[in-house]
């Protein structure tokens, strides 16, 4: 999974704050890996020099596998809290997305694999008081 980061011109771009990005949305999405070919960060204030509340904005988009990308927005008073709320927002979304599309295969497979899988199971636990018997 490749992680680019962007920022505009109101955010203080460096490799140390380019590397905690890439860390805080590896470690968040780690399960979905090798499910995203890209994740891109676009990072931005939205006052410019201006203070104000929650201005600090990150926005993600990640490329799944043969889907259409997907784009999450949080904002934030600090770039910290911005960076992981949208990294939070993201692994929800990639969650519904999976959810939704391992529930489809289920239903697509129907129950016939899930009547093999606890049949094999029962035929294991058979197997194991069969042997405990002989043995004991």
């Amino acid at each position: 999974m490749q992680i680019q980061v962007n920022s505009d011109n109101h955010i203080q771009s460096s490799i140390r704050l380019e590397e905690w990005v890439r860390t805080t949305i590896e470690s968040t999405l780690e399960r979905y890996e090798e499910d995203l070919t890209r994740i891109e960060v676009h990072l931005g204030d939205e006052n410019g020099d201006k203070p104000g509340p929650h201005d600090l904005r990150c926005q993600l988009e990640a490329r799944p596998k043969g889907h259409q990308p997907i784009s999450v927005t949080h904002k934030a008073e600090s770039l910290e809290l911005a960076i992981e709320g949208a990294a939070t927002k993201l692994e929800h979304a990639l969650e519904h997305l999976f959810g939704k599309l391992r529930g489809k295969r289920a239903a697509t497979n129907g129950p016939t694999e899930s009547i093999a899988l606890a049949d094999a199971m029962l035929e294991e636990e058979f197997l194991e008081n069969e042997r405990a018997a002989l043995n004991g």
